[in-house]
């Protein structure tokens, strides 16, 4: 960045600039009344030195040098100092420089208000090329009359001394709060940049929190409305078929029809208010698998049964997280049995293997229908269950092959 292109050395940048303001508003504010209150009182003070240290032509003259000081002020420099702008700045600095040039002429005793001066450059400059040449004019206008009263013998070299120190040390401070507030505003674009970032970061994660939803609510209307109206497809057609010979058989059809969809209305019911399943509403789950096989008898006719006898005594110490994907597991299986097995015969066992840490449950679904070949054929429903099962840190297999049968484990970590 070269000088010329540098934004103000202490004024707050304007909106818009990409390094951000390096002082707050309230911080500005309080800085331009220090200021103001600053001029009053050196400006005061000068006032009083005159009228108590001078007389008559030079005495006017510096109260009227002093009265152009503050009519500039008041109409142009505090205005200027506000409202950061530099083209009335730099009317204000002209007058400034002239003034200070008559103090330092008629009455050099006055030039403790280089202070202010000095101070008002960096403040008031668009650049710290033009805080240095500002500085650089007020230091010739305050060394000038010095100069000269030397060379008449009727002032000491100590006065230009202090004024070339002041221009030093003006210039020491305006490059050094120039670096920090560089720096200050560097600081706060990567601020800024790291509030885009993490507002980006947000934005993914919510999106991403959306997909996971979608594919949760897929997962669940897969493993549960779909799956129910499937049977109650099955059972119609059955119905339909028994009804002209076997009424009895037909009206029991039609009780379970109404089971089932009464069954899908709570699921639906459930899965807006995201609940569990409610086959584990107020059950444990082996009294929801047993439900499961019941019902899947009755709509298939398959002899179905539930094998609890290696899960062993007690709670089989499953979060309701696990236990769900257990249950969905159990009903994408016996789902596929009823597509595709053309089974006679399922089992449905509950197991509980390994202890401590490595410990696991897990639910199997056996039948002895026509099998298929795991690596040529893998659903959406399997697919999906496979996803819900490494969520809670599980996995599946599926064993199987043409004319033996197909047995798909679930399993979960227990506690």
């Amino acid at each position: 960045m070269t000088l010329g292109r540098r934004r103000p050395a202490v004024v707050p940048a304007p909106a818009g600039y990409a390094g951000g303001p390096p002082l707050s508003e309230r911080g500005w504010r309080i800085t331009v009344l220090v200021l103001h209150s600053v001029f009053v009182v050196l400006v005061t003070v000068a006032v009083v030195d005159t009228l108590t240290s001078t007389d008559g032509g030079s005495r006017v003259l510096l109260l009227a040098a002093l009265a152009v000081l503050v009519v500039a002020y008041a109409a142009v420099g505090a205005g200027a100092l506000a409202a950061r702008d530099h083209q009335r700045s730099t009317v204000y600095l002209a007058v400034l420089v002239a003034v200070v040039a008559v103090l330092a002429w008629v009455f050099p005793e006055l030039l403790f208000v280089m202070f202010l001066a000095f101070t008002s450059v960096w403040f008031m400059v668009g650049s710290v090329r033009a805080g240095l040449l500002w500085t650089l004019a007020l230091g010739v206008a305050g060394v000038g009359g010095p100069l000269f009263h030397w060379t008449q013998g009727s002032e000491p070299l100590s006065g230009p001394g202090q004024t070339l120190v002041g221009v030093l040390f003006s210039v020491a401070m305006g490059l050094w709060v120039t670096r920090v507030l560089d720096q200050s505003r560097q600081r706060a674009g990567l601020i800024r940049e790291l509030e885009r970032t993490r507002a980006e970061l947000a934005a993914a994660h919510r999106e991403q929190g959306v997909l996971a939803e979608r594919e949760r609510m897929a997962r669940e209307v897969h493993d549960t409305l779909a799956q129910g109206y499937t049977s109650i497809v099955v059972l119609a057609q059955t119905v339909a078929a028994q009804l002209p010979g076997d009424p009895e058989a037909a009206a029991e059809r039609v009780a379970l029809i109404e089971e089932v969809a009464r069954e899908n209305l709570a699921e639906a019911r459930a899965m807006v208010g995201a609940l569990a399943p409610v086959a584990l509403d107020a059950a444990t789950l082996v009294d929801a698998l047993g439900r499961l096989a019941d019902r899947f008898g009755r709509e298939t006719g398959i002899a179905t049964r539930v094998d609890v006898a290696a899960l062993g005594p007690g709670d089989p110490g499953l979060s309701r997280a696990e236990e769900i994907v257990l249950l969905r597991g159990a009903q994408e299986a016996l789902a596929n049995v009823r597509r595709h097995a053309s089974a006679s015969a399922v089992v449905l066992r509950l197991a509980r293997v390994g202890a401590g840490e490595s410990a696991q449950v897990s639910v199997h679904v056996e039948d002895d229908g026509v099998g298929f070949d795991p690596a040529a054929a893998d659903g959406v429903g399997l697919a999906g269950l496979r996803n819900r099962a490494e969520q809670v840190g599980g996995a599946v297999d599926v064993a199987s092959a043409p004319g033996q049968g197909t047995r798909v484990t679930v399993r979960v970590p227990a506690r």
